[in-house]
């Protein structure tokens, strides 16, 4: 394992469109979707743990999940687990951890990767980070990991790369794209020339400070200033101070857009992102007729194509559903067409509004 090779894990969200299973207090990050008998964050600390030495990684996430957090990575040291006042999006969070460590070493190279993804293949995913810390070791380069597309998914971003490579399997990005139509998405599909942005970023810890001070340079002034606190005592006042001034922007946004230093491995090591209950779905095992249930106590007839979830002390009999989300926590019942699961982050503003916070 390399010294200089640090990680880490983003763990802040709070996942509103697993809700209702997902919540404020507990969030996707913190609970076994997929019933693997491990949290997410859990699966993705193993999975870099593998190859990244455990004093070097580091999990950024809210204060209020810090206790959380604790409890479920016993083996990472309590000062590598830091909290966030406030969440405002992944280019605040990542100048965090960079300019952190920076006081700690500045010849680091950084992965920066969510704690909420699936990831299938891990000796895949292994050799394709080996690849990309080997590159950005050498190179002044801000690179990202891209999924070969198996569909034309409109649920995840897209990268556009050059023709040729400028490294063995390394591509210079040329375009990002958001979310996009399905006709654009089959568009992008036919080109060959488009990957799912998968949100896992590595550099040289001072390339990523060099490109917040070019791109970003009001966050750059606001964690420079305070920088000598970092890795101190008075870090937690300092970024108290910070956080309220920060842009709430995403580092793909802030950066990867604009920067002319952006460059690509295409992978495919098994990957989701897990953003919705359709991804999960996708990923579970299922019965004779298609239907993924992840508790025992569950009793289907003349039903298929359903994801269904409920506490294991509660008998649930489902008859004459097809293609639904069926998800019971207790206090509260969500029944849902599985090709309107986008607009669950909907329900649950709604939700807010006629019922407060008691149900997020």
């Amino acid at each position: 394992m390399n010294k200089n090779h640090y990680v880490a894990i983003m763990a802040g969200g709070i996942g509103s469109r697993f809700w209702p299973m997902s919540r404020t207090a507990l969030p996707k990050q913190f609970l076994d979707i997929l019933n693997t008998g491990k949290t997410l964050i859990q699966e993705t600390f193993d999975r870099f743990s593998d190859f990244i030495p455990k004093e070097n990684i580091f999990i950024i996430t809210s204060d209020e999940y810090i206790p959380i957090v604790k409890k479920q990575l016993p083996d990472v040291l309590h000062e590598n687990i830091i909290g966030e006042p406030s969440r405002k999006n992944t280019a605040p969070c990542i100048a965090y951890i960079s300019y952190k460590l920076k006081g700690i070493n500045p010849n680091g190279c950084l992965i920066c990767a969510p704690s909420d993804h699936l990831v299938m293949e891990h000796i895949a995913f292994k050799k394709v980070c080996y690849e990309a810390l080997n590159f950005v070791r050498q190179n002044n380069a801000l690179l990202t990991l891209g999924i070969k597309p198996s569909n034309p998914n409109t649920g995840y971003g897209y990268i556009q790369i050059e023709q040729y490579e400028v490294s063995d399997n390394v591509y210079k990005v040329k375009t990002f794209t958001e979310k996009p139509s399905l006709e654009i998405a089959k568009t992008f599909l036919a080109s060959g020339e488009f990957l799912w942005n998968a949100g896992i970023f590595v550099w040289k810890v001072k390339n990523i400070i060099q490109a917040f001070e070019k791109y970003l340079p009001e966050i750059h002034e606001l964690f420079t200033a305070e920088e000598t606190a970092l890795n101190t005592p008075a870090e937690k006042k300092a970024i108290a101070r910070i956080y309220p001034q920060c842009t709430n922007i995403s580092i793909d946004y802030g950066i990867m857009e604009k920067a002319d230093n952006v460059y690509l491995i295409p992978s495919s090591f098994g990957w989701s992102d897990l953003g919705t209950w359709n991804s999960a779905y996708e990923n579970m095992e299922k019965d004779e007729n298609a239907n993924a249930v992840s508790a025992t106590n569950i009793m289907l007839f003349d039903a298929s194509k359903n994801i269904v979830s409920a506490k294991k002390d509660k008998l649930v009999v489902l008859q004459g559903l097809e293609n639904y989300i069926v998800i019971d926590t207790g206090d509260v019942l969500l029944i849902c067409d599985r090709n309107k699961e986008q607009e669950v982050k909907e329900y649950v503003s709604q939700i807010k509004i006629a019922k407060g916070d008691k149900y997020l």
